[in-house]
């Protein structure tokens, strides 16, 4: 009988567990780490076992995941769909081998399947007769809510399938995940890749789903009708074989060494993976001992998850500033003490925006705990309340942009129906020095009119010295004047010169994706530069400002109109664009259907010498060649240039992809 103390405690760590469950698997607005979750939830486990303690249902040791929405019609799982314990080091991973050893009675043969544990959400895929008739979420691991239609708009996933040796019922399991450069565009409606893939698979209508670029990795099957398979690894080559996306860095390693070794070398390189990660998984390959082992009440006996460790210190706040981006953003910065976390010198931690700062009621002077986990930018997971100041008081986020002192806002989203976290300035024109400052770097860069010699640093220093304040004025610098200024001399001012004569010259595309109008990216400016053909057509839009007819162009929605609406309302921003077709020769879009590149593929990796990448890009697409960002069975070749990214060239020699070089991808373009 434990006592009324241990029982306290034991009650009030199982009711903090189920309410960061709840808020993690269903609210997908998780306000604790990956690792502080894990934490807690081993606590629990290690305290049932210390004390005895029955576990109550709401148990991590019982419970799994979450109960199936009410929105959502239920399904049960053929097979359930567990979740997987976690090891943390060699000691955790011997005792799971141990373990294996023990249960199957004697010392036996076997190898690990070793795959990255995508941060994603896992989802099953019930095909009868070669169709795909039903996807399902986790749920809480017996039954899930029925998602069938939203899975339907990822691309990675088959609707049928062809293949003669497909079996004839089978249910097939993976990752919903999103890629980190996707999450860039929509990272102001969502805390992380995890929750924007969760909450899009929610989703009571598809189209709103269609418009998250999702991705589907698949991993292993649940159930299948006679299944002649014996490895886990036989099943994923067959997988790819039917035309499911599976991981290229998946291994067969032998022993607990190797696993330890694995891990290590590719948790140093986890931060440049294409997508967020949180562990390897490691399971039995051979199919016959994982159906010998089974599984406990909530585990598999034969797979665990060995998660990274999450590079964190404490230090102090000393400052908030607010940066303000091109868009108006208005996005809070931790200016804290130098520390060191796992290997790099960190003094300045996001904080979002004004909704974290309110729910962790971060303050100047705060004791902090800084984590470089999953993102590449720092960010504050923890204020240590206890040692604050008395005196210590609310950080008040602006009302009033620091820059040019308009109002700033929170915009109302109509999809969500809750307005949106991000506060922005109202003056979104060149009247706020800060977004002016930040439009005028976008206007330079290599996807716009990509002028060299005239990087950020410089861009802000001529600012400084008032000889540009507008797009236009780049194309009237006096040129006597930067030669004076230090650092700068006669060769490099003609350098600048001729790079700025040499982007007059601008292709439509890439014309209306200088602007830097509030969602209209690179493939948005292509849509609708593909749509309109010359630049005459775009001002006549822009006077009549009929751009609901951009409506029919598929890619293009009521986001992208409404913010197309807004930035030509403002006269200052209609005058720019008047003017700069003036200055500028914008070539109308033309596009080649029956180039020498039609049907052929190109990524690009390094840098190419004399040619810029958007240059290189352009040229493929102008020839009917198609370029991709990752390395993929569709690419048909990878231009490899200085200074090329190893992995890439090592996952196209492993595709059979034809690695080429610029000088050689001239010769393909006579």
């Amino acid at each position: 009988m434990i006592n009324e103390k241990i029982s306290k405690k034991y009650k009030l760590k199982l009711k903090e567990y189920n309410k960061h469950n709840k808020l993690y698997y269903e609210k997908n607005k998780p306000t604790i780490s990956d690792s502080e979750y894990d934490k807690l939830k081993l606590e629990i486990l290690e305290f049932e076992k210390k004390y005895n303690i029955a576990p109550k249902k709401n148990s991590p040791s019982i419970n799994i995941g979450y109960t199936a929405s009410k929105s959502f019609e239920k399904y049960k799982h053929k097979v359930k769909m567990l979740s997987l314990s976690n090891a943390f080091g060699y000691e955790d991973l011997l005792n799971f081998e141990k373990k294996i050893f023990n249960y199957l009675n004697k010392n036996i043969n076997f190898s690990y399947s070793v795959e990255p544990k995508i941060d994603g959400i896992s989802a099953s895929l019930t095909y009868k007769n070669k169709k795909f008739i039903v996807g399902v979420s986790r749920g809480d691991g017996n039954e899930g809510e029925i998602i069938t239609e939203n899975l339907k708009t990822i691309k990675d996933i088959p609707l049928e399938i062809n293949s003669k040796n497909f079996p004839d019922e089978i249910e097939i399991r993976g990752e919903v995940y999103i890629k980190k450069k996707d999450f860039l565009n929509i990272k102001d409606n969502f805390a992380n890749p995890r929750n924007a893939a969760s909450g899009s698979l929610r989703q009571k209508d598809p189209n709103e789903t269609k418009k998250i670029p999702l991705r589907f990795i698949a991993y292993t099957f649940g159930y299948i009708k006679n299944n002649q398979f014996k490895t886990q690894t036989e099943f994923l080559i067959e997988l790819k074989k039917w035309g499911f996306k599976t991981n290229i860095d998946n291994k067969i390693l032998r022993n607990v060494n190797d696993l330890v070794n694995f891990h290590k070398e590719f948790e140093n390189k986890r931060f440049d993976l294409e997508y967020d990660v949180d562990g390897l998984v490691y399971k039995i390959n051979e199919f016959n001992l994982q159906n010998r082992l089974g599984f406990t009440s909530n585990s598999p006996r034969w797979a665990i998850a060995h998660k990274f460790s999450a590079d964190s210190a404490s230090t102090k706040i000393n400052k908030i500033e607010i940066q303000i981006g091109r868009t108006g953003a208005l996005t809070p910065v931790a200016k804290v003490e130098p520390v060191n976390i796992g290997g790099v010198v960190v003094s300045n931690a996001t904080l979002h925006n004004e909704d974290e700062i309110d729910r962790k009621d971060i303050r100047i002077g705060d004791l902090v705990k800084i984590e470089r986990a999953g993102d590449v930018i720092p960010h504050v997971i923890e204020v240590d309340k206890t040692k604050r100041s008395k005196s210590s008081k609310k950080f008040k986020f602006p009302t009033i942009c620091p820059s040019c002192g308009s109002n700033t806002i929170k915009e109302f989203n109509t999809l969500t129906k809750k307005y949106d976290a991000v506060r922005r300035c109202t003056n979104d024109s060149f009247g706020c020095e800060k977004i002016a400052i930040e439009k005028l770097k976008h206007f330079i860069s290599k996807e716009a009119l990509n002028i060299d010699g005239l990087g950020k640093k410089v861009v802000e220093k001529l600012w400084d010295l008032d000889f540009i304040n507008k797009p236009q004025d780049i194309f009237s610098l006096d040129y006597n004047k930067i030669t004076n200024l230090d650092g700068w001399g006669t060769q490099s001012v003609n350098n600048l010169k001729n790079s700025i004569e040499n982007s007059k010259k601008v292709s439509l595309q890439r014309f209306i994706y200088s602007l830097g109008i509030r969602h209209i990216g690179i493939e948005n400016s292509k849509l609708i530069s593909d749509n309109i053909k010359n630049i005459s057509k775009f001002i006549e839009l822009i006077k009549s400002k009929q751009f609901d007819s951009f409506l029919n162009i598929d890619g293009i929605g009521e986001t992208q109109i409404k913010s197309l609406k807004n930035f030509f309302s403002n006269k200052s921003n209609i005058s720019i664009v008047i003017e700069l077709t003036s200055l500028l020769k914008i070539e109308s879009q033309i596009l080649n259907g029956n180039g020498i590149l039609k049907g052929k593929s190109f990524m690009f990796t390094g840098k190419l010498n004399g040619i810029s990448r958007a240059e290189a890009k352009s040229l493929v697409e102008k020839n009917s060649g198609s370029t991709l960002n990752n390395v993929s069975k569709n690419l048909d070749y990878l231009v490899v240039g200085e200074k090329a990214t190893n992995k890439k060239v090592e996952q196209a020699k492993t595709l059979g992809i034809d690695i080429i070089s610029l000088e050689e991808l001239k010769k393909l373009l006579n």
